[in-house]
């Protein structure tokens, strides 16, 4: 660690954090809620989830259909499905968060591509001015040459 602290991180630290991409950042800096929603909208839409929903609706009605003894909501099932009205509001809830965030991700991500086509784009106009002054200062060679009486050899392309 570097002096100066109990908050300082090392100096592998900060070039590790130099060399993460751009969604291992994102991904760091999740709150607990965004954490949440993630391993929550991956878990619901899952089919281990639809799987185990239904086995457990299968099990619910079960128990309280046939098992006589047990019987904590009878027939039209009023408990269940006021359970199913909580669900389905947690569930959407918790996919418009996860939504929120991804829309935000492809959000910056689009930026990010914008902002790395600028960059492409003014290197390219670089370049190509680059080859422009080449180009002038190699013709101008060849009308030395010329002027001077050394045969300059043709371009490739060019009739000699």
């Amino acid at each position: 660690m570097i002096p100066g602290g109990a908050g300082t991180r090392t100096y592998t630290d900060r070039m590790t954090e130099k060399h993460l991409n751009w969604h291992q950042r994102q991904q760091a800096n999740l709150s607990v809620g965004e954490r949440a929603a993630d391993v929550m909208r991956n878990g619901m839409g899952s089919w281990i989830f639809v799987g185990l929903f239904v086995l457990f609706m299968i099990v619910w009605a079960f128990l309280n259909a046939v098992v006589v003894v047990v019987r904590w909501d009878p027939y039209p099932f009023i408990l269940l499905n006021l359970f199913l009205s909580m669900l389905a509001g947690l569930q959407g809830a918790i996919l418009l968060i996860a939504a929120k965030r991804q829309d935000a991700i492809a959000a910056a991500l689009a930026q990010h591509d914008y902002e790395t086509n600028l960059a492409a784009k003014a290197d390219i106009e670089q370049l190509m001015e680059l080859n422009r002054r080449q180009l002038l200062v190699i013709e101008e060679l060849r009308e030395l040459m010329h002027r001077s009486g050394s045969v300059a050899a043709p371009l490739p392309g060019e009739k000699s």
